[in-house]
């Protein structure tokens, strides 16, 4: 999976949406990218909670600490036999369901590639299985989960975001280790249940889909 999203949603919409109650003066980012602002909804003391974090752990490999590097990023969760996931992905206080309404895929030729943007017909949210922790280099992050892509999506990435049904919010936030495994390993969604929108946008532009464009306008 790439590393774009965008959330065309008023603050109010979303925490609404989750049952997160009111946040109206939470500025939304207009598209996150790994290191840049993004929304959250975690639970804390029985009750769902829209925060803003930053995307991406914090990832220092041996060579890394060797050369005397600082820590990079990681915002995607493929492998959960991967020891720096291995405590996150079991204690439920660190699944959070990140709210998105499209996500994004780099088409064309190196150089010239434009975004092809991902939507999931009649649900104008979507929310993206995450996880989310406190960290001494970065502070408060989230990173989500990934898939095997669906014919969709294949053509351009052979991975795509762990989306997660709003009847399946509780068990994501609660469930076991099991049921982690079970939502990753799961068939994707259908194709025809998504819409994709070719730009010629490139790819680092800044420009929204355009059908996200309207609403965006009106935030």
């Amino acid at each position: 999976m790439s590393r774009l999203y965008t959330l065309a949603a008023t603050a109010t919409d979303i925490a609404d949406h989750f049952g997160a109650g009111g946040q109206a003066d939470m500025a939304v980012p207009s598209e996150t990218v790994e290191a840049c602002p993004g929304l959250v909804v975690r639970e804390a003391n029985g009750h769902r909670i829209l925060s803003q974090m930053l995307w991406g752990f914090p990832r220092l490999t041996r060579e890394m600490r060797l050369r005397g590097d600082p820590p990079g990023r990681i915002g995607l969760v493929a492998d959960l036999t991967n020891p720096m996931w291995e405590t996150i992905v079991t204690e439920t206080k660190y699944r959070c369901l990140i709210p998105l309404t499209h996500f994004a895929n780099p088409n064309g030729t190196p150089g010239e590639k434009t975004r092809s943007w991902f939507s999931l017909e009649g649900q104008p949210i979507l929310a993206w299985a995450g996880f989310c922790k406190n960290t001494a280099e970065f502070g408060p992050v989230y990173a989500g989960m990934t898939m095997d892509a669906n014919g969709a999506i294949m053509p351009y990435n052979d991975r795509m975001p762990v989306l997660i049904e709003p009847h399946e919010y509780e068990r994501w936030l609660h469930g076991t280790i099991k049921d982690v495994i079970a939502f990753e390993f799961r068939p994707p969604p259908p194709s025809d249940r998504f819409t994709v929108e070719h730009s010629d946008d490139l790819w680092r532009s800044g420009r929204l889909p355009p059908t996200a464009r309207p609403q965006a306008s009106l935030l």
